[in-house]
């Protein structure tokens, strides 16, 4: 990643599909065309414009073949990563070197899923360990669990300051219209839930619902003749760290610290210049952990940093603004819309719960079990 310079390009177009449960008979395809068109729309460019196609989604084989066929469009570079959620915060980086090589001008990232509406068919099953599956875990429930659980033993978290994260991510998610929780959370509701796998009841865990996303990317120069305050790409990193959680190194240490590490060396910036923290939260432990690990509290300090209602509306650090996986939406692989609500916070365009004088961002992705990470952070003309 040594080639990408920092402010070379930026995110130009966002949007969402619809979301929730979708009407019967749309395809994971169906949601990345209607994100897609949206986001075009949202910056004012085309189809014909598009010339590198980025995709990925857990309900199809080739899915970057897929979508380009489905929208009629033969790109000069394409990409299909798959490392989880955080593949897209991963394809910014590399749409951003394509970009720079002049192997494409405009480039889409695009994923959808019918999850909810599938249920488990037509849904992709994780890979059998056999080193694991005879304890049967409950995917993914149990690896997060396991790391909730080490956490706590450790540090002194508690369950209530997990809860307090799943609270906070609903109160956000009462400002944002199209969230799919639509009521309060207390901490006693998310302790009094039914125990999924311990010590994570069902309101640790994020939704199931369909759902797709779409980004455009292009060159700074290209960005500013466009619709949109551009968000330039200040800063990226990805780390590979395991696969399966019984190998990975530290279950309370994530390759967050490194990812961002290297995001924070290319944009220059540490914590303490990010004005809204977007991260990927499958569970009320990720949000702790990741808090820690991109160095916006120390480690083991993410429980006692959150107790006080620091990371809801109205406190210290504003973080999943947009109700995150937890309360907004979460269509298998969360990480588009991490990057999506960093794109709107920077643009002001988040209505509501939009955060004040908001110049730079953190997206942060996370896949499979704690096992891939990557870092994006994104900038106003304000951070050149």
């Amino acid at each position: 990643m040594n080639a990408l310079q920092r402010g070379a390009c930026a995110i130009v177009g966002v949007a969402e599909s619809d979301l929730g449960q979708v009407a019967e008979g749309l395809s994971p395809l169906d949601l990345m065309g209607q994100a897609t068109h949206r986001a075009l729309l949202d910056c004012g460019l085309s189809l014909r414009d598009v010339d590198g196609v980025f995709a990925t989604t857990s309900q199809s084989r080739m899915p970057t073949l897929a979508l380009c066929e489905y929208l009629g469009i033969a790109p000069r570079y394409h990409d299909g990563t798959n490392i989880g959620g955080c593949s897209f915060m991963s394809m910014v980086a590399h749409a951003q070197l394509a970009i720079q090589a002049g192997l494409c001008e405009v480039a889409l990232i695009a994923y959808g899923s019918t999850q909810r509406s599938a249920g488990r068919s037509n849904v992709a099953v994780p890979d059998v360990n056999p080193y694991e599956a005879p304890y049967r875990p409950i995917y993914t429930a149990s690896s997060y669990a396991l790391a909730a659980s080490l956490h706590m033993h450790q540090y002194g978290t508690t369950r209530e300051q997990l809860a307090q994260v799943a609270v906070a991510a609903r109160q956000w998610a009462l400002l944002n219209p199209v969230a799919w929780e639509k009521n309060p959370l207390t901490v006693d509701e998310v302790l009094g839930a039914r125990m999924l796998s311990h010590p994570l009841t069902v309101r640790d865990c994020c939704l199931v619902t369909d759902g797709g996303g779409a980004l455009i990317v292009t060159s700074a120069e290209r960005a500013a003749t466009l619709r949109k305050p551009p968000a330039y790409v200040l800063g990226v990193g990805e780390h590979l760290s395991h696969y399966h959680i019984t190998s990975m190194p530290d279950l309370t240490v994530t390759g967050a610290a490194r990812s961002g590490a290297a995001a924070y060396a290319m944009a220059g910036l540490g914590p303490s210049d990010i004005d809204a923290v977007q991260v990927y939260d499958a569970f009320t432990i990720t949000t702790l952990l990741f808090l820690e690990d991109l160095g916006f509290c120390p480690k083991g300090e993410g429980g006692r940093f959150v107790a006080d209602g620091a990371i809801a509306p109205g406190g210290s650090l504003p973080v999943n603004t947009n109700g995150g996986g937890l309360s907004y939406c979460h269509p298998g692989m969360y990480g588009v819309f991490v990057l999506m609500e960093a794109v709107r916070q920077v643009r002001g365009e988040a209505g509501r719960r939009q955060v004040a004088h908001c110049e730079t961002a953190i997206a942060h992705g996370n896949g499979g079990t704690l096992s891939s990470q990557s870092t994006v952070i994104l900038g106003s003309a304000a951070t050149l």
